[in-house]
């Protein structure tokens, strides 16, 4: 079977790479640059050329949700990836075509439907992403990982799988590179970074360092140079406080489940495979939202994550580096009674949704001369 994955969202994606069959003929198509004319490369170009997958660089036209300067520039650029997306699938004749949202599904999905080749789509959020809205009418089945997914899709194309895992994330092993036993917080701001998190840490380092390792994946924005900055400060530090201080611009996808395991606090955004992964590891976070996310998705996640009892959440108007200081120390003092609270129905992710994702993705191929 050849297969042609879209990016958007990385960590279902590489969960999927996982549970397919060794034998299966994959490219990965998506975005080469993080963000919108920035020249940093993105995880899922790096990843994939780690794992030696094919990479297909795609350059669709970006559904910003503010006006910027690029804004214009990404609309006009819709053309050309449909130009794009015709030349690779035609070159490539996949089997299925499977997107995971995210603005470079677009014009692959639209001209695969057109092309007849059928599609698969999996929505990670509680609602519906804006790209997977558009492309739905266009796939033949829609996986959802919430039941609160169902009512923006057609119902005969739905199979609920689940969010899923990746399997390296699975782990009991703890981190051990600091030599000393202090609770260690992680603050990531999601595989590009947040330029806000990152400036409210610096802020609060010095106090943080005092009771905490800390372990801060920054991004590489070119735009900020958030990482080289904080990288100056960290030597700047009292040696005693320097070597509590971990801090890298990306952290590996095999490291995270490890990371987790010996984290005792996240401070994060709140995408779904974030909010996934922490109900999984039932790790207590401080969830920032991110202010513009479509429909204020990211809100209604922490807040969820919160209702269960995981989490607290800080809108970015509020977190001031007073407030989310004070809020580490808070929940660090009683870091224990924060446990899901499983009578609460969707509290607890699907075990195997991977699988029940390629499951489907067989099932379209097996069928695939059948009328959509």
């Amino acid at each position: 079977m050849k297969i042609i994955l879209i990016g958007g969202h990385l960590s279902p994606v590489l969960s999927v790479l996982q549970a397919l069959p060794r034998d299966t003929q994959i490219l990965f198509v998506g975005r080469k640059y993080a963000l919108e004319g920035d020249k940093a490369l993105s995880l899922e170009y790096k990843t994939m050329t780690e794992l030696d997958i094919p990479f297909q660089e795609i350059n669709a036209g970006r559904l910003q949700r503010k006006f910027t300067k690029f804004t214009l520039s990404s609309l006009l650029k819709f053309p050309l990836g449909i130009i794009q997306a015709f030349s690779i699938l035609i070159r490539t004749k996949p089997d299925v075509v499977v997107g995971f949202g995210g603005y470079a599904s677009v014009p692959i999905i639209f001209c695969a439907y057109l092309l007849k080749i059928p599609v698969v789509i999996h929505e990670q959020t509680m609602g519906a992403g804006l790209a997977n809205k558009m492309v739905s009418r266009f796939a033949r089945k829609i996986c959802i990982s919430w039941d609160s997914s169902r009512k923006y899709f057609p119902e005969d194309k739905i199979v609920l799988t689940g969010n899923p895992i990746r399997n390296f994330l699975i782990s009991n092993s703890k981190f051990s590179i600091f030599n000393n036993n202090l609770p260690v917080v992680y603050v990531t701001g999601g595989s590009s970074g947040s330029h806000f998190i990152n400036l409210s840490i610096e802020g609060t380092i010095l106090e943080l360092l005092k009771k905490y390792n800390v372990i801060h994946q920054t991004g590489d924005a070119k735009e900020f140079h958030d990482f080289d900055r904080l990288n100056k400060l960290k030597e700047s530090l009292p040696e005693r406080l320097r070597h509590n201080y971990l801090l890298k611009k990306f952290i590996d996808p095999s490291e995270i489940g490890d990371l987790l395991s010996s984290s005792s606090l996240i401070v994060s955004r709140s995408g779904i495979n974030t909010v996934t992964e922490l109900l999984y590891f039932e790790k207590p976070a401080i969830l920032i939202p991110l202010p513009f996310a479509q429909d204020d998705e990211q809100t209604s996640n922490a807040k969820f994550l919160e209702r269960i009892g995981l989490g607290v959440v800080l809108r970015q108007e509020d977190a001031s580096q007073e407030k989310l200081l004070e809020t580490v120390n808070q929940m660090m003092g009683k870091i224990d009674n924060y446990k899901i609270n499983k009578k609460i129905p969707g509290s607890l992710p699907a075990r195997a949704a991977a699988q029940s994702i390629v499951s489907v993705i067989n099932y379209v191929y097996k069928t695939k001369t059948e009328k959509i």
